[in-house]
């Protein structure tokens, strides 16, 4: 055709116009593809008048929420839409029964709001807001107040929660339920949320490739974070502080928790991590302060616990008999009442280079390392195992006598439970 090409009855267009006639349907094709509607809402309006709005959104709508108090409940949300919040208006489900904002579609974002008083149901997980066979939703900056559930993801991927704050109500086990919970996701962001006062802050079941990062998780009545069958995740710079129980990790693999703190877990049965047949995993640079337990390990293989720091617990570890090949190394072990416990005088584990404060000897050559080994199992641990009443006998001239003597002639503490190079100073620097 050349410099030339037909148009309609045999006019020809130059090329100026062709271009210019391609540029217009190429911005008319953005446009019609972008467009979208933004909608306001107020509390005047019913409970069905809102789904319905909600049904008639198209994908790409946004909807403003004005301030006021909705008395909602069981609203459906169908398009790829984002609803968002002025001043945190309530959507408040008045303890009727059912979720209170179910989204069911990819690409949905909710935003400013606070929810409330969603009920308890034995046959249902009640939730604030829930999730269900969707991608690529984002939940963030949501206030949950007095729900059964907070936040519940269902077989879904690629989501975002993050800088909310939800409190529960619990009153026991049984009638609370989890501020976060996940069943069956993949790849999920769950950041810089506030969880208080559930059952358990965050819980996790058959989860992959996950990351959970810059959490406070306090004052829930079982754990602060509870996963199982979940690998490949990642759980770093979070707090657990006050709960039943710190965190539960249950057969699982391929975990990695780093630079979290586990503070103030106190109970009879209470830890700051929980280790239930786990494997190739690492805890590195977190800090364990005033827990009953530090982590209690029971049938974890291949874990590396480095650089991280037990202040004042009543045990830092206790490790079960069938734990194997753990290292554990570039510790700081500091005023706790036990350093390490144990229910096997066997040990397939290995104690390195760690820095225990109740080891009291000379460094003669002066290289940084104590001049002889250092067994951080005494021989009182051993006997609270087996006789737990004795406990009242701490600090007394008769256990210190017992320790003492073991010390000058060892016969009954595991000598396979033994550091060979302990640092003689706190270890600052990270390895």
């Amino acid at each position: 055709m050349g410099r030339f090409a037909k148009a309609g009855k045999g006019r020809i267009l130059g090329y100026k116009s062709i271009v210019t006639l391609i540029l217009i349907a190429f911005l008319v094709g953005i446009v019609s593809q972008s467009y979208s509607k933004t909608l306001s809402i107020s509390n005047k309006l019913s409970n069905k008048v809102i789904q319905n709005l909600l049904f008639n959104t198209t994908d790409g709508d946004t909807i403003f929420v004005k301030s006021g108090v909705y008395y909602i409940n069981n609203i459906i949300v169908n398009k790829k839409i984002s609803i968002i919040g002025y001043n945190y208006p309530v959507f408040n489900a008045n303890f009727k029964t059912g979720d209170l904002l179910t989204i069911l579609s990819d690409s949905v974002r909710v935003s400013g709001l606070k929810l409330i008083n969603v009920p308890l149901a034995h046959t249902s997980d009640n939730a604030a807001i829930k999730i269900r066979n969707c991608s690529n939703v984002e939940i963030d900056d949501i206030i949950t107040l007095n729900c059964f559930f907070g936040i519940y993801i269902a077989n879904s991927d690629n989501c975002k929660i993050r800088g909310n704050n939800l409190t529960g109500n619990f009153l026991k086990e049984t009638s609370s339920g989890n501020g976060i919970h996940l069943w069956k996701c993949n790849n999920i962001t769950i950041s810089k949320n506030i969880i208080k006062k559930h059952r358990d802050g965050i819980y996790f079941e058959f989860v992959k490739n996950t990351l959970i990062v810059d959490n406070i998780s306090q004052s829930n009545k079982r754990y602060g974070l509870h996963f199982m069958f979940s690998d490949s995740c990642k759980y770093n710079d979070n707090q657990f502080i006050d709960n039943g129980a710190g965190v539960a990790v249950m057969y699982t693999k391929v975990v990695s928790m780093e630079r979290n703190k586990f503070r103030d877990n106190w109970g009879t049965a209470s830890y700051g991590i929980l280790l239930k047949d786990i494997r190739d995993s690492q805890i590195n640079n977190n800090t364990f302060e005033n827990n009953t337990v530090g982590i209690y390990a029971e049938g974890s293989n291949r874990i590396i616990i480095k650089n991280n720091d037990f202040i004042r617990n009543g045990w830092a570890l206790k490790i079960m008999g069938d734990c194997l090949d753990n290292v554990i190394t570039y510790n700081n072990f500091i005023g706790n009442s036990f350093d390490v416990a144990t229910n096997s005088t066997q040990s397939y584990n290995i104690f390195k280079s760690n820095y225990w404060s109740n080891y009291e000897v000379y460094d003669m050559n002066k290289d940084g390392f104590g001049d002889i080994p250092y067994y951080p199992v005494s021989l009182f641990s051993l006997i609270i195992e087996n006789s737990p009443p004795a406990l009242v006998l701490m600090h007394s001239i008769f256990v210190n006598l017992l320790e003492l003597g073991e010390r000058i002639f060892p016969s009954i503490i595991p000598k396979k439970i033994v550091d060979d190079k302990p640092y003689i100073r706190r270890i600052y620097a990270k390895f």
